[in-house]
């Protein structure tokens, strides 16, 4: 048996030679190659290619998918046949198959790493049912919205007309990016084109597809994400296999969905660690839509109230042009931005000291509430106090037993470890012995509890983690959410508090400020606009940082402008490729002792990584970290993998290789 290259695959399946081609379905690193296997006459009509497949492999039965028909193999041996054939239907295009090839490649993984992830268990009762028919094409679309982006209008009318248009966009404030986004599928499919639209989480998915529904109608789409049951889940991965339907939008598995004829590519929110896969190959949505995009000749629309750094590196590098909002636009549709949390401004007023609230942001909810509206606030954290330290001498504690941070659920609870979930009665400060404690920083249920007392009579909402409210009424109430859970107003939010500014800030983490900033702009797009009497302070941040001045001015392009050139200058990514290696310290120094990185590789480290996920409880963990100019991603990506298949063949230890990896602490 012998490996083919993805690129062989044939675009017509009418001549079917006797090899099949087969991606086998394993967990062997240095056996990552397609395999040959002879067909039998009896299988010939039923083994296209695309279809699944049972072979012999390695002495037992396994599952795989035919990559292609040829008429000949490489191996010199005999072949041995498919053992069955696993119904008709083609789960793989041509084009999506070249996609998990080059994603498998570029963040060192395996083809099998990313089939698991694209496509979804059969379901032998969703094939037998029949197919339906495909909707007739929409109009093109109106531009309303895009008129307000300078170029909006011209990248719809390119899209319409079967053009590749790439844009890194800024959105504007206001609900109005979902109807956005839906116009830009709508403009797609009246060319007869296809659109993959990917966005963080369900309640995102299910905002777009409200939008997409009045756009070009239910029958037109289907929405792929995690809440679906693994029947209805298929059934709606079918149709876009089959073809009856050209757009899908969802989360991140959405951006490998079978779309025929694709025309455009589009991600929402791009810098969302939601975005960030957690499973190998640990592939960025943002960057396997570039991509695609790039092999498929596909449009390209990254972007989100504030556009990742590497979105608009890819502008500043000519790959995309960027759609932004006029300051004229921005001053008519943003929020009013204010700064406070100073010490003499608590002092001021005792309700608004209780509530942990300067006296502008307790005067904003007070003026929203008065007015009939709902007024948000944003807790970095969830929880009662998530982190506490010692109310006499302010050290802070940790859990005697693993190390790990301490919290208190309730004002009830005794402490317990975040990590081994140790509770921990009576627990004396380890310096001076006393036995009272202090939040280092305030959760949302403590922070509903002290506005709850601050502004009595008014209706408090929380929403956070598995509690997440999608949507609350136009009437006065106090919402307390944690970033990435605020519910959206029916008619906005009369105040955004972005409360604890510091602590977004204060992360040990190359995107610290973009992720701060991305999520204090997404909450305060929520609110009126400053016209109309939105207003949004943040709380807690020293008002001459960039990333504050950014919220204050509604400047996310000239952030990121900025952002970028500074890591440019540093040498860090988007203007370079970086590789976390994790893993025992003896398996990640042999590891690079077998690796071949290129003559400009830098590596830093070793650290050591402290309640590391993915390796076993106890076991010491160091990462290193290796960096290489961008140009040389590609070598550094093929060294990591060829030595991760050394590594498989001598049945060595792990070492958990993550290329770009979101968060660089």
């Amino acid at each position: 048996m012998a490996e083919v290259a993805v690129a062989a695959i044939p675009e017509a399946a009418a001549d079917l030679p006797p090899v099949a081609t087969v991606a086998v379905d394993h967990q062997v690193p240095h056996l990552d190659r397609l395999f040959d296997y002879a067909v039998a006459p009896e299988s010939d009509a039923a083994a296209q290619p695309g279809v699944r497949v049972r072979v012999r492999f390695a002495g037992r039965l396994v599952g795989g998918i035919i990559v292609a028909r040829s008429t000949h193999s490489a191996f010199e041996g005999k072949l041995q046949p498919l053992s069955r054939v696993l119904g008709a239907e083609p789960v793989l295009t041509p084009e999506t198959a070249k996609l998990m090839r080059a994603v498998a490649d570029r963040w060192a993984g395996t083809l099998s790493d990313v089939l698991r992830l694209a496509i979804p268990p059969r379901r032998v009762t969703v094939e037998r049912e029949p197919a339906g028919q495909a909707p007739p094409l929409p109009a093109a679309p109106d531009p309303l919205g895009w008129n307000r982006y300078g170029g909006g209008a011209a990248f719809l009318q390119r899209l319409a007309s079967g053009s590749a248009p790439r844009a890194t966009w800024a959105a504007l404030p206001g609900p109005q990016w979902a109807p956005e986004l839906a116009a830009a599928a709508q403009a797609t499919l009246s060319g007869g084109r296809g659109a993959v639209i990917v966005v963080p989480d369900g309640g995102d998915s299910a905002r777009l597809s409200a939008a997409l529904r009045d756009a070009i109608g239910a029958e037109s789409f289907v929405e792929l994400t995690a809440d679906l049951g693994p029947t209805e889940r298929y059934r709606r991965f079918l149709r876009l296999a089959r073809g009856q339907v050209k757009a899908v939008v969802g989360t991140r598995a959405v951006a490998y969905a079978p779309v025929h004829d694709l025309g455009l590519v589009a991600v929402w929110d791009d810098g969302s660690d939601l975005h960030e896969e957690q499973h190998a190959p640990y592939a960025n949505v943002r960057d396997v839509l570039v991509l695609r995009a790039h092999l498929a000749g596909a449009g390209a629309l990254l972007g989100g109230h504030l556009p990742s750094v590497e979105a608009v590196s890819l502008a500043r590098s000519g790959w995309s042009h960027v759609l932004a909002g006029s300051r004229q636009n921005v001053r008519v549709r943003a929020p009013r931005v204010e700064v406070a949390g100073s010490d003499a401004q608590l002092a001021r007023d005792g309700a608004a000291q209780a509530a942990r609230l300067p006296d502008l942001a307790f005067a904003a909810v007070r003026s929203a509430l008065d007015a009939g509206r709902p007024a948000l606030v944003s807790v970095p954290r969830r929880g009662y106090r998530p982190a506490v330290a010692c109310d006499n001498c302010r050290t802070v504690v940790r859990c005697p037993k693993c190390g790990g941070p301490l919290a208190q659920e309730s004002s009830a609870d005794v402490l317990t470890c975040r990590w081994c979930a140790t509770a921990l009665e009576g627990l004396a400060c380890p310096e001076c012995g006393a036995h009272r404690w202090r939040a280092v920083v305030v959760g949302n249920i403590r922070t509903a509890e002290e506005l709850g007392r601050a502004f009595a009579g008014v209706p408090v909402v929380r929403s956070s983690g598995a509690g997440v409210v999608e949507a609350v009424a136009a009437e006065p109430a106090l919402v307390v959410a944690t970033p990435g859970a605020e519910p959206v107003a029916d008619a906005g939010y009369g105040a955004v508090l972005l409360l604890d500014a510091w602590a977004l800030l204060g992360r040990a983490d190359l995107r610290a400020s973009e992720e701060a900033l991305r999520r204090w702009m997404n909450a305060s797009a929520l609110a009126l606009p400053g016209p109309d009497g939105g207003r949004v302070v943040l709380v807690g941040a020293a008002a001459g940082l960039p990333a504050v001045q950014a919220l204050v001015r509604w400047d996310p392009i000239g952030y990121a402008e900025r952002e970028a050139a500074s890591r440019a200058e540093l040498g860090f990514p988007p203007a370079s490729r970086m590789a976390s290696l994790e893993g025992a310290p003896d398996d990640v120094e042999a590891f690079l002792e077998a690796v071949e990185l290129p003559a400009d590789a830098d590596l830093l480290g070793p650290v050591p990584v402290s309640g590391a996920a993915g390796h076993p409880a106890g076991n010491q963990v160091e990462r290193m970290l290796v960096r290489v100019p961008r140009a040389e991603g590609t070598a550094l990506a093929a060294a990591l993998q060829s030595a991760t298949k050394l590594r498989s063949v001598k049945k060595e230890p792990v070492v958990r290789v993550r290329l770009d990896p979101a968060a660089i602490g």
